[in-house]
């Protein structure tokens, strides 16, 4: 039985156009990007203004359907529903420093999803949706924590987009100069990688005593240091 195909459909909104060999039109990238971050950019038109908002999100790559997070009385979220959006994430993971200011740059992953997206009405999708969300920002939270109750998912607007019109860019190696001209320059080029690393936590000063660090959250935080 052959593979299904994971080739991203290209519309006239998602062709590459500039850069188009930083372009992917694979699915796999894709599903990397999305699920590599828990921040997204929601642009979308409100009273006649365009506004891109960040927004919390989850990506389940198996619906290929993105969540989106808010409240009921966002007002970037209240004329979603209905309306096309537009969906970013990008990651930095490094500067491309080169030996000309114009052939700088920035090794990257990036996203951009276009669609209408739909509220989520259902309850048991609801908290599947938000489930979700919770887990892509720290696996194993929605099993330690009190899950949302009936109030709270009634003040809880949750939006489904699915991932189906989409562009992927991605860069990443040295600067593109170094067999040109300035490769004779005397200066400095490559790159210097960006990374994100959580933190040493830092507990609630109402924490009741003897609570713990849960495992799920130690072995995502730095170890503290040395003294």
């Amino acid at each position: 039985m052959p593979a299904p195909d994971r080739t991203l459909p290209v519309t006239d909104r998602t062709r590459h156009r500039r850069l188009r060999e930083q372009g992917s039109v694979s699915r796999d990238d894709l599903d990397a990007v999305l699920g590599a971050g828990f921040v997204c950019h929601l642009a979308v038109v409100v009273d006649g203004t365009p506004l891109a908002v960040p927004t919390v999100y989850g990506y389940d790559a198996a619906a290929a359907t993105l969540y989106l997070h808010g409240s009921v009385a966002s007002r970037s979220l209240r004329p979603a529903p209905g309306a096309p959006v537009c969906v970013t994430v990008t990651h930095v993971d490094g500067l491309v420093l080169a030996r000309s200011v114009f052939e700088h740059g920035v090794n990257y992953r990036s996203a951009m999803v276009l669609g209408t997206p739909r509220p989520v009405t259902d309850p048991g999708e609801k908290l599947h949706g938000l489930r979700v969300l919770t887990e892509q920002c720290a696996p194993g939270q929605w099993d330690h924590a009190r899950r949302p109750d009936r109030r709270e998912l009634a003040a809880t607007t949750l939006l489904a987009l699915a991932a189906d019109e989409a562009s992927v860019k991605l860069r990443c190696g040295p600067p593109d100069d170094g067999e040109g001209p300035d490769a004779a320059l005397p200066v400095w080029a490559g790159v210097l990688p960006l990374t994100t690393a959580w933190g040493t936590p830092v507990a609630d000063p109402a924490l009741r005593d003897g609570v713990p660090l849960p495992p799920h959250l130690a072995v995502l935080a730095s170890p503290p240091p040395s003294t």
